[in-house]
């Protein structure tokens, strides 16, 4: 969930051009594959957002209604979660991992600022959305696994006396911009941002980048693979970074012979 928030966080002491507001209606991207038997569209999101859009809509809309699931990329359980002891985050030193979550704590208040909230992110419209209409939601991850996954997370740009990264205002303005910039580009379906941030983020810390983005996004690709056996009609709603880039999931669904469609 905190994919894009982090990707913003590292890349932004050099972030991107920011995009002008679009006069059009919001149309974030929505690839489909599809074989004789079998639909699958996969909508990027963007997890925090600031409420003040309409792409829940159009396309995006009509391939939700149409789909017989909902796959996020994990299900986040709703109230107290146990985790079992076996599968608890070891404890965190004081670099990397207790700078990467200092960090994304950075990322969400930058967020915050610009008036973004979790709860209006689009994996969170559309899981509710489903769930009124009794539709099944299941998950790319274990959210043991993302936990397991964050704890062992290097991380950039950390301060050398105390591990944590620098809160200042310029980085804090500097954040907030970054994330104001990735939504503007999200509603309007503007993937060339979300390469350049995954560009500094790769550049800035490789290891990071190869744990949050490579591994996963084939890991996905796989899924989907597998997923193209069954009939049906599934909608797969994953961050947006996931699916821009030389390494997305897109990328790595051709490498198996399966092509993608732009539908939005």
């Amino acid at each position: 969930m905190i994919d894009l928030l982090m990707t913003a966080a590292l890349a932004a002491a050099a972030p991107t051009a920011q995009p002008a507001p679009s006069a059009t209606a919001d149309s974030p991207a929505m690839f489909v594959v599809r074989d004789a038997d079998t639909t699958i569209y996969i909508f990027g999101t963007f997890h925090a957002l600031d409420g003040h859009s309409e792409w829940f809509s159009n396309r995006v809309k009509s391939a939700f209604e149409s789909s017989n699931e909902l796959v996020l990329e994990t299900v986040i359980p709703e109230g107290p979660v146990q985790i079992h002891s076996s599968l608890k985050p070891r404890p965190l030193p004081v670099t990397p991992s207790a700078s990467f979550l200092a960090t994304t704590r950075l990322a969400i208040n930058a967020g915050r600022s610009q008036g973004m909230q979790v709860a209006n992110g689009a994996d969170n419209v559309l899981r509710h959305a489903a769930e009124a209409e009794g539709k099944p939601v299941e998950g790319l991850e274990t959210l043991e696994l993302q936990l397991n996954m964050f704890t062992r997370m290097p991380v950039a740009s950390a301060s050398p006396k105390t591990g944590q990264p620098v809160d200042d205002g310029a980085t804090m303005d500097g954040l907030s911009k970054a994330m104001a910039a990735m939504q503007v580009a999200w509603k309007r379906g503007d993937q060339s941002v979300f390469v350049g941030m995954l560009n500094q983020l790769e550049q800035s810390s490789p290891d990071t980048y190869r744990v949050m983005f490579t591994e996963r996004n084939a890991r996905w690709a796989d899924w989907i693979a597998g997923r193209m056996q069954t009939p049906g009609t599934v909608f797969i709603a994953v961050g947006a970074g996931h699916l821009a880039g030389k390494d997305s999931v897109l990328v790595r669904l051709a490498e198996q012979g399966i092509t993608s469609a732009r539908l939005n």
